[in-house]
């Protein structure tokens, strides 16, 4: 309250002013009352609000949502008053509105948050090599300054590389500026991972498939209107993708389409679409698949019942049956032959699965013949089912079930991954965003840690490096780089004990984050409202730009500027790494961006730029013309492509490859989809475990068979629950889990079934405790009849707050339970993990949305 009267002349506070803040109690004693809500940028760029109360401007909705969607703030006598969402043009279906979602909306609440780091700081028991490292994530922070903090990571990088070799330095984070410093000075370690993809990450291109993001795999949203069944296979648009996608699945439905949800859970997306919800058991979605697809092979009949498209085996694919093995392949091991237990002696039927995945025989045979019979199919399954360790062969089994049917290459035909941004929309973009101009600096050092393995390298000193063998390994400073490693990645207990082990770490970050909270030093970094601006795509129909709302809040730094920073502390020239500055970056791309032309082909310019343009940026560059002024696409903040049924943009996956299959090949060896794929297998036997060449089942590590203490007896184990982690409406992955709006409309539950909470003996809202070998945490239940017995919900993203005391997390962080073991070629396994849940016995757990705020105070 002291600063809030001592400021209290410099800046007349409105009532509107401490729109955005936590609560009145948090603003006034964190607010910076002389820059608050203040909007300083480009008083130029914005169009007026009709009722004369502002002028609106494009803000940043930068978070790794899986869409992209339109972000308007309006911005009175300096102050950020309200947001909205798209309205630049009338909604319809085949011209919609690019509408955020409840996070998005929400974004000022995090951009002006009471908990904004304010100023760089440093562990109060920090000393060079580390200091108390225990207390890291316990202990108290001391303000520095700028100079001070640049200084003390330039002299520890010094230290800790030439002492052990750049090699001892991780980076985590894909962004340029951090991982330029450090290659500079002679380059890092860094980790890589499957992430989002799960399974899908690297098996993909040899199958000769898409992945959802990188290579298209389904058809436009307009051809999936022509679809008669809609099967969504783990996928939750609702929920995980926002923008227009659910609105596109609508048109779909409008137009006749029946639709399946296949999911543990029956999701929001289930019911708007009124799909019949068949309930699974997690990590048993190949076994499902291979019923399905030994229940084809035995009701076709080609005359009477044509369920399997064989015409389409033969011609597109290779290695479903003897006759159509690869060339030096055992013929015995043909997946037709897998399917009916010809050499293994279990034929792969619906009763064999229904064992495994809970479904019932019959139902088993329903999916089957309504898929295999039905002329138009979209087998639309997201990355989510692929989550889980071994999840290779669901992956295989998944194509190879579109692949069988048929339900490939033609209208209203389409198997493949439908997520994030190109969630029942892909094709190539009709925007392209231009590049920044700016370059990665080599990396010297060729070490990729597989984030499975990252704190094991950490803890035990080797890793496998990827495709070569095991490395040794000696990380001594770990930097966070735009990103929430820490927090994200599995195993959270062991990523804590690796951060106190070394002996460095430093976070760039805009609030106290798990990767901040356990570090050494934290640079409090400008959020993307508070820089010069960016163009981004979205769904293949748009290009969003925003620009500056404001400049950065307290002393934060963009992230550029805080690595041009430590390159001067570090005795190097920064304007060699980085030649432009953040506007003249800005303006590469809007002058870089292209659109299709009306021919569906070729590209053009999208902004016309004049001379005076370029003066009254400031920066370099040429005129040219585009299809818009440079000055409407920065006000308006979008362009966006009209579609219409059968205009030039539409787009059909692989039809280019079905119509003339040799002078189209995919990206398989054979050219072919590969149902049989010897390269997989071949990859695997040097990464962390063989993946068999065709889709074969496997129990998965800590999968449903790992909640049994004996299988054949079914006796339950210690662990009888197996845990998911949907994504939720909170959260997009960790962000926005500190805003309080937030976390009031969604408070966090875990889902727990009706049947199970009986047997517990829990009731609705009661806390319960969820442990495992690797943690424990509290939860509210929230007990439903969707979700199915045997599993339990726990939401993506919360960020860990764990009792030193007791080792309690009480923030019901999803990656504490999740086991950190890599198989396959390294994909991560973040749906499959194992629980107990019982009832709590102690004070009932708080609703989080009355916890106090990580609001650091000097």
């Amino acid at each position: 309250m002291f600063d809030l009267l001592k400021k209290a002349n410099e800046f007349k506070m409105s009532r509107r002013s401490f729109i955005g803040w936590s609560s009145a109690i948090a603003a006034t004693a964190a607010i910076p009352v002389s820059r608050g809500l203040i909007a300083k940028a480009d008083t130029n760029i914005g169009l007026e609000d009709s009722s004369g109360e502002g002028v609106w401007k494009t803000a940043a909705c930068w978070h790794n949502c899986g869409s992209r969607c339109l972000n308007k703030v309006l911005i009175k006598d300096g102050v950020v008053v309200r947001q909205k969402t798209d309205d630049t043009h009338p909604d319809s279906p085949d011209f919609p509105q690019q509408r955020g979602c409840l996070r998005g909306r929400s974004q000022r609440k995090q951009v002006f948050n009471a908990d904004r780091l304010k100023y760089p700081m440093k562990r109060k028991n920090w000393e060079p090599g580390g200091g108390k490292k225990e207390l890291r994530g316990n202990d108290q922070w001391v303000r520095i300054s700028w100079d001070e903090a640049f200084e003390l990571i330039a002299a520890e990088t010094k230290r800790i590389t030439e002492k052990y070799g750049n090699e001892s330095v991780l980076v985590t984070g894909g962004d340029i500026n951090i991982t330029n410093v450090m290659a500079e000075i002679g380059g890092y370690s860094a980790c890589y991972g499957s992430s989002s993809w799960g399974a899908w990450r690297w098996i993909y291109e040899n199958m000769g498939v898409g992945e959802g993001l990188a290579v298209n795999g389904i058809n436009d949203r307009l051809d999936l209107r022509n679809s008669q069944l809609i099967v969504l296979w783990g996928a939750n648009p609702a929920w995980s993708t926002m923008g227009s996608v659910t609105y596109n699945y609508l048109q779909a439905k409008k137009a006749g389409a029946r639709f399946i949800s296949i999911d543990p859970m029956y999701t929001d997306s289930a019911n708007v679409f009124d799909a019949d919800w068949v309930p699974i058991r997690p990590g048993t979605d190949d076994a499902l698949a291979l019923a399905m697809m030994y229940t084809l092979l035995d009701e076709d009949d080609p005359k009477s019942n044509p369920l399997v498209k064989w015409d389409f085996l033969h011609k597109y694919t290779i290695g479903f049956d003897r006759e159509h093995m690869p060339d030096g392949a055992d013929p015995k091991d043909n997946f037709k032959d897998y399917l009916l237990g010809t050499y293994d002696g279990q034929p792969k039927t619906p009763e064999w699965a229904s064992e495994i995945c809970g479904i019932e025989p019959s139902k088993i045979r329903e999916l089957a013949r309504e898929i295999g019979g039905t002329e138009r199919v979209a087998l639309l399954t997201a990355w989510a089912p692929a989550r889980i360790s071994n999840g290779e062969g669901w992956v295989q089994a998944f194509s190879a079930l579109g692949m069988m049917t048929g339900h490939m290459g033609s209208p209203g035909n389409m198997t493949g991954v439908s997520c994030w941004e190109y969630a029942g929309n892909m094709g190539p973009m009709l925007l392209i965003a231009g590049g920044a101009g700016t370059e990665r600096v080599a990396n010297a050092v060729d070490n990729m840690i597989n984030e499975n393995e990252i704190w094991d390298a950490v803890l035990d000193g080797k890793f496998l490096q990827r495709y070569e063998g095991e490395r040794k390994a000696n990380i001594q400073f770990i930097y966070h780089n735009y990103n929430n490693t820490l927090q994200t990645r599995s195993n959270i207990a062991k990523g804590i004990e690796a951060h106190r082990k070394v002996e460095f770490v430093v976070t760039n970050a805009y609030a106290l984050t798990t990767n901040a909270k356990y570090s050494d030093i934290v640079l409090p970094v400008a959020t993307q409202w508070e820089t010069e601006g960016a163009v981004k795509g979205g769904n293949r129909e748009i290009l969003i730009t925003w620009s500056k709302i404001m400049d950065p809040l307290y002393e934060s730094k963009t992230d550029q500027e805080i690595a041009e920073g430590l390159l001067a502390a570090l005795g190097k020239d920064p304007k060699n790494v980085f030649p432009f500055s953040e506007k003249q970056q800005y303006f590469n791309q809007l002058a870089g961006s292209m659109v299709v032309k009306e021919n569906g082909v070729d590209y053009e310019p999208l902004c016309t730029i004049t001379a005076n343009d370029i003066k009254e940026w400031g920066v370099e560059g040429s005129p040219q013309q585009g299809r818009i002024p440079l000055k409407e696409f920065v006000d308006q903040g979008i362009y966006q492509i009209p579609r219409k049924p059968g205009d030039n943009f539409g787009f059909i996956a692989y039809k280019d490859f079905i119509d003339d299959p040799e002078g189209n090949p995919v990206s398989s060896e054979s050219g072919k989809f590969e149902i049989y794929c010897k390269a997989i297998n071949e990859l695997s036997k040097k990464a962390y475990s063989e993946i068999a060449p065709i889709p074969k089942y496997e129990p998965k590590v800590h999968g449903y068979e790992a909640t049994f203490e004996d299988w054949d007896k079914k006796k339950k184990g210690k662990y009888p629950y197996q845990v998911i982690n949907p994504h939720y409406l909170r959260r997009s992955h960790s962000t926005f889990d500190n805003v309080p709006q937030l976390r009031e409309a969604w408070p966090n539950p875990v889902y727990i079934s009706q049947k199970d909470a009986q047997e517990i003996g829990i009731k609705d809202g009661e806390t319960v405790l969820m442990s495992n070998e690797y943690g424990q945490a509290l939860r509210p239940a929230k007990i439903t009849e969707g979700i199915i017995p045997g599993t339990i919900g726990l939401p993506h993203g919360a960020w860990v707050d764990i009792d030193e005391k007791t080792g309690i997390d009480r923030a019901g962080a999803d990656n504490l339970f999740v086991a950190h073991i890599p198989k396959g070629l390294g994909s991560s396994g973040f749906n499959s993990a194992r629980c107990n849940v019982e009832k709590w016995n102690g004070e009932p757990l708080e609703e989080d949305v009355k916890w106090e705020q990580r609001i650091i105070k000097f």
